[in-house]
């Protein structure tokens, strides 16, 4: 009910947002008599405030057009290599006429950047990307909107995630012999267990792993997000946060976990930044500080931009990550394609190169829950 309340709320303010929008213009319009208004900057300013906080966000693209390699400008296409129900394995591809870059870019090593499935879209890592196509060549998982997946798709699960994950080495490998595979922040578990499976079963394995910021072990310092998922049960999520996608969408019918409710919960851990950085915005609006303005913009069109998440995933996630902590206890059991449940044993893995990063005011993931994969 909860969420044909919030789509039946954003679908009567939806004319009202892009009503603000056109007068923001016509009052910011130095040539439109409104605009000769002696209050037209903060009118204008008050009205874009008020259509950016109505709005609806759609996902970004990543936008990747080139990429500079030790001076030399190089062109990047952007391709989807594997599509899946939920996730899209997107390949950004380099070319140059510069014979000596083009040699050097052939010799690089390919990296597969596993981006989180928490709320966010896998936009959110473009400047990762970005950096990383200097020197890889680079893949990323894009994970799909739940909502605009039909329900004649089927669930996807945790379980779901660790097989995409291995297919997806698995294709870097076969076009390339190996590659590295980068985590950043929730895909830190479920990679590690990937490649731990693919250990067990005697399979090539990744030749090296950089966990960033994850919950590998979610006891060590746990943060306001730890806390919530350790407190309550799996019930409480199950009756509290999760519902059914409106008919309007592909997916009508599936349990999700709604990206709004996400989104309320990101600014929720730091309201009062968001309010400031809002204000900012208003302020920078009339003074026309256009850079502030767009980079306010920026971030924010990301920011706001959310997808759901199907309901079987995430309740697995605060089941396996947070409550039972099946990684570190040695009692994670994982059905692979095949059918087949298998133990996630990560002291099988001996051939891959791990890095671990951690924040130190990372309020998600706190100080040790990261590193404890070296333990």
């Amino acid at each position: 009910m909860l969420y044909k309340f919030y789509e039946a709320q954003r679908s009567l303010m939806e004319p009202f947002t892009d009503l603000a929008q056109s007068a923001a213009k016509v009052y910011g319009n130095p040539l439109s008599m409104f605009g000769q208004h002696p209050m037209s900057q903060r009118i204008s300013a008050g009205y874009d405030l008020m259509h950016r906080l109505g709005k609806d966000y759609e996902k970004p693209e990543f936008g990747v057009r080139t990429v500079d390699v030790d001076g030399v400008e190089v062109a990047i296409h952007e391709r989807v290599e594997i599509r899946k129900p939920f996730c899209e394995l997107r390949r950004f591809k380099r070319f140059t006429d510069d014979q000596t870059t083009l040699s050097k870019l052939k010799g690089q090593p390919a990296v597969l950047i596993v981006a989180p499935l928490s709320g966010h879209y896998a936009t959110l890592l473009r400047d990762t990307v970005k950096t990383m196509l200097r020197d890889h060549k680079v893949y990323i998982t894009d994970w799909t909107n739940a909502r605009l997946v039909p329900t004649s798709e089927g669930d996807f699960s945790l379980d779901d995630y660790i097989n995409y994950v291995q297919e997806f080495i698995r294709h870097a490998q076969s076009r390339y012999g190996n590659c590295h595979v980068m985590s950043v922040c929730q895909p830190t578990v479920p990679v590690l267990a990937a490649v731990s499976l693919m250990a067990s079963r005697g399979e090539l394995t990744p030749l090296s792993m950089v966990m960033m910021g994850g919950p590998i072990d979610a006891r060590k310092s746990p943060t306001a997000v730890n806390n919530l998922a350790m407190n309550k049960s799996i019930e409480w999520f199950e009756h509290n946060v999760i519902y059914r996608v409106p008919t309007r969408f592909p997916g009508a019918g599936r349990k999700v976990y709604p990206g709004f409710l996400q989104h309320s919960g990101f600014v929720a851990m730091n309201p009062s930044n968001h309010a400031r950085s809002h204000y900012d915005y208003f302020k920078d609006l009339i003074k026309g500080d256009d850079a502030s303005a767009d980079a306010h913009r920026k971030f924010y069109d990301e920011y706001n931009a959310v997808l759901d998440m199907d309901s079987h995933y995430y309740l697995d996630t605060i089941k396996v990550v947070f409550q039972e902590f099946n990684l570190v206890n040695g009692t994670w059991d994982v059905k692979g394609v095949d059918g087949k449940i298998e133990r996630v044993h990560p002291d099988d893995i001996h051939n891959t190169a791990l890095l671990s990063i951690e924040g130190e005011l990372d309020d998600i993931s706190g100080s040790g829950q990261t590193a404890a994969v070296h333990t």
